[in-house]
């Protein structure tokens, strides 16, 4: 900053003052101190300067989400950083890959680099081990998932309806052998989708059958595997309820591998990059709407609101694209 000062023949303060986007200097005065430091190949430290200023901000916040790869944690992020360009705040991401040891780790990372605010789609069973942080007045807001074991701003989707919308669908279809297959139940989600599940069957008075459960599927192979195996029962599942994308794409793997696309019925849970091309009826979550609502309540702390913590719930959305409307065979 003394070079770009001594170069454009001002004081430190004024270029502080230019680099900082401050009040104070003329228009010439700017264009002059600019021009200095881009000759000068000056970078302005905004970590440097936060350190001189009590109590500011770093104007980044630190996002943890499932797998950065997945569309869904993409289309979350996306929406994030669309949301706070306008503000100036940057993101720095992470995948957590569902381990509670990675997410404890990469919080205390973050919080060591002095993000101003966090949000998580978190893969710990509990997260009061944020209590302290939460006190000491950073802004955390759960996405996708509520927080257990703490009281802090949410903003979800009701799981447990999409998964009944899913399959009410495919009993109106007139199927009765449906698979539903999910994550683990470690996952609050894919345990409240069961729960859906076993509500819809409950509506027609039916149960969910014991032998077409099944949970702890955590990529496309492993739902691959267990579709092969499920349609080679004596009884096999004339439906699907696949329990989100990455199970999706199994499913659609597996039939199309045993030329059973046309015949088995699916839907999905999660929306996910060609499903409308490969006419994939799913159940679409609004993740640009619930990223921009994570914003918005994030700045909001940020900027200082101490209101009670909230809860949102958005309501998902049945998309019918041919997949779910297929019809069980003739009896």
């Amino acid at each position: 900053m003394r070079d770009v000062a001594a170069a454009a023949g001002v004081s430190l303060k004024t270029v502080s003052r230019v680099v900082n986007n401050e009040p104070g200097v003329t228009g010439a005065v700017r264009e002059r101190v600019q021009a200095a430091a881009e000759r000068l190949d000056y970078r302005h430290n905004l970590a440097a300067s936060n350190l001189r200023r009590s109590g500011s901000r770093t104007g980044v916040i630190g996002v943890l989400v499932q797998d950065v790869a997945n569309s869904y944690s993409a289309g979350l992020l996306r929406a994030l950083e669309d949301a706070m360009r306008v503000h100036d705040v940057m993101l720095v991401a992470g995948s957590l890959d569902e381990t509670t040891a990675r997410e404890r780790a990469m919080v205390t990372n973050l919080i060591s680099r002095r993000v101003d605010g966090l949000v998580i789609v978190p893969a710990s069973p509990r997260q009061d081990y944020l209590e302290p942080e939460i006190r000491a007045g950073l802004p955390i807001i759960f996405a996708d998932r509520a927080p257990r074991g703490i009281d802090t701003d949410s903003v979800i989707v009701d799981n447990a309806l999409g998964a009944y919308q899913a399959v009410d669908h495919l009993l109106a279809c007139g199927h009765r052998r449906i698979a539903v297959l999910t994550d683990s139940a470690s996952i609050a989600t894919a345990d409240e989708r069961v729960r859906g599940a076993r509500a819809a069957f409950a509506k027609h008075g039916l149960e969910l059958p014991g032998d077409l459960l099944v949970r702890g599927h955590a990529d496309q192979p492993g739902a691959a595997a267990t579709v092969h195996r499920l349609r080679e029962l004596p009884a096999p599942p004339t439906a699907i309820f696949a329990g989100r994308n990455a199970i999706s794409k199994g499913t659609l793997q597996a039939l199309s591998e045993r030329g059973e696309r046309e015949s088995v019925a699916v839907v999905g849970f999660d929306d996910f990059p060609m499903a409308d091309l490969l006419q994939v009826t799913v159940i679409r979550q609004d993740v640009a709407k619930l990223g921009a609502l994570v914003a918005a309540r994030l700045l909001e702390r940020i900027a200082g609101d101490t209101t009670p913590p909230i809860r949102i719930v958005l309501p998902p959305t049945l998309i019918p694209r041919g997949s779910g409307e297929i019809p069980p065979p003739a009896a």
